[in-house]
């Protein structure tokens, strides 16, 4: 619910909140938004059991090279890339069906998880992890836009925040499972793909019994009929939800700078799991302890999320995803030091999980306020596949880079890469001169 206020307000392009009259007034998160941080929580303890013991299952387990390793590591976070636009066309089209897309998507990723249980090679786990891939990919922008749409333009920042700690928080309880399931029972691994897979079940059913759809599977806002800058439905002449009118969102310049600064960061963004490797080579981690190296990140991630989100809404969403990229920066470095203290890898995750509480869900609230409603969903997708297949495709170029250089020498290049993308990045932020045709639209 919201609570109504007769002051009104304006999200410049850079994503701050400029108040038009004196006064506060305090915004309850919508129902929806907890909702799917419910389905969210849930589902990530089952993913993150999974991907916290992946690295050391492919690398330690079966063997795999680096560059193996990187290929199907970039699979596992890349392929999303190839159907987010269609997740997003679909809710869209769709008559406003955000939540069963959603649906189909957890559901996909759930059936994959005890399919791990009979995979021990590298191209049927490789084909697993793209359908669960998959899976995502269709959920991400239906879910985002059902954030989005429930939000007020300037509550945005903290209704992603608050969603992604639910999430995070359940990030931070899966590489607990998975640690307490491999020092209770023999045949560890497969234990902690069974359990995922019935955690799991357990989300897509929270989505379907708590999740708003409305009638007909069709998604209609939380919102008071009077409360100032709520999102409502598309007038009869907003933009056909199409493929075409979703890249032809690109024309907008903030919009359009905004996917550019997404490629170019992504690009020099190493995967989580060469993150947690290069620290365990650091400082030598016992392989019964890797699984816990992730919660570091994920708590975090959980303290700084709401945090960082309502600090988004009040200084600008640009700033403070460039200054989550900083704090990456800044971690790269700290690997490549020679300090070996007690403190550096709480430094490392700490850092590491600031950096996704100021970029993770900073970044949609920043490109809903350049998306009409009526391609909200696809909207989302066009910027977060840009970002994935950058990611992607880093994860392969790191991977090759360990293999043929070694583990200094690639990410001493990550690095250099981050930095250049970084300063790209801050010469094409969008100005707040340039206020998107979206913030017209919810000025009162």
């Amino acid at each position: 619910m919201y609570v109504a206020d007769s002051r009104a307000s304006t999200p410049s392009a850079e994503g701050a909140v400029r108040p038009q009259h004196a006064g506060r007034r305090r915004h309850a998160v919508a129902p929806t938004v907890l909702a799917l941080g419910t389905v969210s929580l849930v589902t990530d303890v089952s993913s993150e059991m999974v991907t916290a013991v992946l690295p050391l299952y492919l690398v330690a387990g079966l063997g795999l090279s680096p560059l193996g390793f990187g290929l199907l590591d970039g699979i596992y976070n890349g392929f999303s890339a190839l159907v987010r636009l269609v997740g997003g066309h679909l809710a869209d089209r769709g008559g406003g069906r955000h939540k069963w897309v959603a649906g189909l998507g957890y559901g996909v990723s759930a059936l994959c998880k005890p399919l791990l249980l009979v995979a021990h090679t590298l191209t049927p786990i490789g084909v697993i992890l793209a359908a669960d891939r998959t899976g995502k990919g269709l959920r991400t922008a239906p879910r985002d836009a059902l954030i989005s749409l429930s939000s007020t333009p300037g509550t945005r920042g903290r209704a992603f925040g608050v969603h992604r700690a639910m999430d995070t928080a359940g990030a931070l309880l899966g590489p607990l499972v998975a640690f307490l399931i491999l020092r209770a029972t023999v045949d560890g691994y497969d234990a902690v793909f069974t359990v995922s897979f019935c955690v799991a079940a357990t989300g897509v059913l929270v989505l379907v019994l708590f999740v708003p759809g409305g009638a007909g599977g069709t998604y209609r806002p939380d919102r008071r009929t009077n409360a100032p800058g709520v999102s409502r439905p598309a007038a009869d002449g907003d933009a056909r939800p199409t493929l075409r009118a979703a890249l032809a969102l690109l024309r907008r310049r903030d919009l359009r700078r905004i996917t550019v600064c997404a490629l170019l960061l992504g690009l020099a963004t190493v995967s989580d799991s060469f993150v947690y490797l290069l620290l365990q080579r650091r400082l030598g981690v016992p392989d019964r302890w890797f699984a816990l190296l992730p919660l570091g990140t994920a708590a975090a991630f959980l303290l700084l999320a709401v945090p960082l989100g309502r600090l988004a809404d009040r200084v600008g969403r640009w700033r403070i995803f460039l200054a989550g990229h900083g704090a990456l920066l800044a971690a790269y470095g700290l690997l490549l030091t020679s300090w070996h203290g007690t403190a550096l890898p709480y430094t490392v995750l700490a850092l590491h999980g600031g950096f996704y509480a100021a970029t993770d869900g900073v970044l949609m609230a920043a490109a809903s306020d350049g998306v009409p409603e009526a391609l909200r969903s696809s909207g989302l997708a066009v910027v977060q596949t840009g970002q994935a297949l950058t990611r992607f495709a880093c994860s392969l170029l790191f991977g090759a880079a360990w293999t043929l250089w070694g583990d200094r020498t690639a990410l001493a290049a990550a690095t250099v890469a981050l930095a250049a993308c970084a300063a790209c990045s801050y010469a094409l932020r969008p100005t707040p001169e340039h206020t998107s045709d979206t913030d017209r639209e919810h000025t009162p």
